[in-house]
């Protein structure tokens, strides 16, 4: 169900630099082209919330400007951040660095994916081996990471967060965190999370989403504390599917919230509350609309990987629901290739 090779070349959708563009204190995603088109289409809504004299929206045009400029650049400076980071940076636990072992993974998570892998698995058997957050939702979680491994991966992260090292925003939302491919654990860390382990899994609960064809992602560590960001609004992910690992660290609140399809009507209603349990990863499609609720207190780091599979995004990109139009970019991209891979029916999606 894999495909024999990735392809060389990723690429990410133009709408990128004018669709979904979070604006925090109004609790909104907007699309912005221009003055003239955000009061068109958002003027009403945006005055409810708050936007009211002409210096609150000069100030939000200021801002979605300033965005637009930051998500064009964003590509070649995340790569010149990689390249100093790669030659200057000291890991405080260099053993993170070298490739995934199985003694990083919890025994559940080692196998439930070695069921997934054998050649009779399905998905009745697999659901015997983790925990059904929601049916309806198709919400999973189970054990993913050893106590250890968490303890030790936080070290190294809050090792490099002291650092002097330049640090790029983990997405458009969170403002602390980690981007993980310029950290280098990409290729030891994520890369075999997603090839060996996750795909199998996927393929089982999620084979009308890609699970079988996932040949990309975006890792990435945010982190909530007081007086920086404390919760997240509501949002679905650019992905196809979505894992949230729990690393810790000792806090309360922050539960996580999830709604229906973003494409579905009344997507939020009756949103369901998902705790956070240390080392322990929840598994939802990236269209599932969700949120973080406010953090009480201490400090809490999640790990989040959005999977991708570019045999379904070059068909519709999910951000902004039509035929990507493509932009070359650096890395996996946003997971969008010019190639189909060769090895995907595609009838078996539909």
């Amino acid at each position: 169900m894999a495909t024999a090779g990735v392809p060389q070349r990723f690429c990410r959708c133009a709408c990128f630099c004018s669709e979904n563009l979070y604006v925090a204190r109004y609790g909104l995603h907007v699309r912005f082209r221009g003055e003239q088109q955000l009061r068109a289409d958002y003027g009403p809504i945006l005055r409810s919330r708050g936007c009211v004299t002409p210096k609150d929206f000069q100030q939000l045009l200021e801002e979605l400007e300033q965005e637009v400029e930051r998500r064009k650049r964003l590509g070649q400076e995340s790569a010149a951040r990689k390249a100093l980071i790669a030659s200057s940076y000291h890991p405080a636990r260099p053993e993170i660095y070298n490739s995934l072992q199985d003694v990083a993974l919890a025994p559940e998570f080692l196998a439930a994916a070695e069921y997934s892998a054998l050649p009779g698995a399905d998905l009745k058997g697999l659901l015997q081996r983790l925990e059904t957050v929601s049916e309806e939702k198709r919400i999973y979680r189970l054990p993913v990471f050893t106590a250890p491994f968490c303890q030790a991966l936080l070290e190294e992260l809050e090792h490099f967060e002291r650092s002097d090292m330049p640090k790029g925003r983990p997405n458009t939302m969170n403002n602390y965190g980690v981007l993980l491919h310029e950290l280098g654990l990409d290729e030891p860390l994520v890369t075999p999370l997603r090839e060996r382990f996750l795909q199998p899994l996927m393929a089982l609960l999620y084979p009308d989403c890609g699970g079988g064809w996932l040949d990309s992602h975006r890792a990435f560590v945010v982190k909530y504390a007081p007086g920086q960001d404390r919760e997240l609004g509501c949002h679905y992910d650019n992905a196809e599917l979505t894992i949230n690992v729990s690393l810790g660290k000792a806090f309360t609140g922050g539960a996580l919230y999830f709604g229906g399809l973003f494409q579905a009507p009344s997507a939020l209603a009756s949103p369901l509350e998902v705790e956070h349990v240390v080392g322990q990863g929840v598994l939802h499609r990236g269209g599932q609309l969700h949120g973080a609720r406010p953090l009480g207190t201490g400090e809490r780091w999640n790990l989040i990987v959005w999977l991708r599979a570019s045999a379904v995004r070059n068909r519709l990109c999910p951000m902004c629901c039509r035929k990507p139009d493509l932009v070359d970019d650096e890395g996996f991209g946003d997971g969008f290739t010019r190639e189909e891979p060769t090895t995907v029916d595609l009838c078996v999606m539909t």
